[in-house]
């Protein structure tokens, strides 16, 4: 009897890295080959950082997540848009596998974006689900299944699948891809939750205030400027990792190796131990603790292309610490983001602050096609350098002399 509470813990937990999984893998691919192969035929930097807009949906997502909320009244509800948004995303992967993206591009990337719409409606319902199946202290380990989802389908798909791809192509590779989307699904099929705490949904369509209201509460402005700025510091050397190994002469298996493999593995597992790390020291020392380390990577890029020898040691050691540390600081995103959802607005307020760390992520992607374009790598790790400091320094002003704890509880009571 002592440990079946454990159990069916592990049991949710498991259901939802297979739900972050299930959306991430695809995802990761596309994303992952489209740059690689547009930089072996020689397109600029600049060119391959447009592919950022691909992600668009992720940004607009908020429009329709009052709609999940507003229609989501029990367990039954969430599943229903997670089945129907997930069976989407496999049929749209399964067509894209019939076509070439040298004969028809634009069919492609028109379809990729569906995709990730789908995508992207799955993960508004899975997140709203996460908010009400689990306590405020357990929201650090539902975060770490979500980070750890995220980064197993970065690796799978941007690692395992890149290699595949190589040998196979997509006409082969993809059909397999829509069925394991589906077969993720299995663990929601069993998936039971007695405890869920969903408020009472008094209108049939979503209003405005759904959005704006979440920008009216008291003091939520430090963790909107939070989360635009606290990624900042590294998404640009993500953003131009693939390209830069490619321009330091390796190859699509050697990237799949080092980035897709390597690299993600270390942040799969270091989200799960950020889980720990802020259950443990609280949310403000993780804060701190996680932007001194976004600051240490970007420094260490710096010297890497100014300093240090680049061979492969340097550049596994360099990619280690750049995933290591982005699997960390998604989980105090996640985490100060949930606690910032109003009652019954769970689906819609999470979407906006993930919204707000993607769209930051796209600017920065962008901008630092263009900067590393005009004033090389160098460049751009010094401008990473300056917002990393910068977003460590807002920390320790804003927040400084707060008991952490007390201040979430306010939130909490407030929403």
């Amino acid at each position: 009897m002592i440990v079946r509470p454990y159990v069916e813990k592990g049991g949710k937990l498991f259901t939802f890295f297979c739900l972050y999984i299930a959306q991430s893998i695809p995802m990761s691919f596309f994303s992952t080959v489209l740059p690689v192969i547009m930089r072996q035929q020689q397109f600029s930097l600049e060119t391959i950082a447009m592919l950022q807009f691909l992600k668009l949906p992720w940004i607009l997502k908020f429009l329709w997540s009052p709609a999940i909320d507003r229609t989501s009244h029990t367990l039954g509800h969430y599943k229903r848009w997670i089945f129907s948004a997930e069976l989407i995303y496999a049929v749209i992967i399964f067509a894209i596998s019939f076509l070439s993206f040298q004969v028809t591009p634009y069919l492609i990337i028109g379809l990729i974006v569906m995709s990730f719409v789908a995508s992207a409606t799955q993960d508004i319902a899975t997140d709203a689900l996460a908010v009400v199946s689990f306590s405020k202290k357990d929201k650090g380990l539902v975060n770490s299944m979500q980070s750890m989802g995220s980064f197993a389908g970065a690796m799978v798909g941007g690692g395992v699948l890149l290699l595949l791809y190589n040998k196979i192509g997509w006409e082969s590779l993809l059909p397999f891809l829509a069925i394991f989307v589906i077969i993720a699904l299995i663990p929601l099929v069993f998936f039971r939750n007695n405890q869920m705490k969903i408020a009472p949904k008094t209108l049939a369509k979503p209003h405005p205030n759904d959005l704006l209201g979440f920008f009216k509460q008291k003091g939520i402005w430090k963790q909107v400027i939070f989360l635009f700025m606290f990624y900042a510091g590294i998404i640009g050397i993500l953003s131009v990792l693939k390209p830069m190994l490619v321009d330091y002469g390796y190859n699509m298996k050697e990237i799949g190796v080092m980035s897709g493999i390597v690299g993600t593995s270390v942040g799969f597992f270091s989200s799960l131990a950020g889980g720990f790390i802020v259950r443990l020291v609280g949310r403000y020392a993780a804060r701190i603790i996680f932007a001194v380390l976004i600051v240490v990577t970007a420094i260490y890029f710096y010297l890497l292309v100014t300093m240090f020898p680049v061979n492969t040691a340097t550049l596994h050691c360099g990619i280690s610490l750049l995933w290591g540390t982005y699997g960390l600081a998604t989980i105090i995103v996640y985490t100060t983001a949930m606690d910032c959802v109003r009652k019954g607005f769970e689906g819609t307020d999470f979407t906006i602050q993930t919204v707000i760390t993607h769209l930051s992520g796209m600017i920065m992607a962008v901008g630092a096609g263009k900067v590393a374009t005009l004033f090389g790598y160098s460049g751009l790790f010094k401008l990473e350098i300056c917002i990393a400091a910068l977003s460590l320094i807002y920390i320790l002003v804003i927040f400084r002399n707060k008991n952490e704890e007390k201040n979430e509880r306010r939130i909490t009571e407030q929403i």
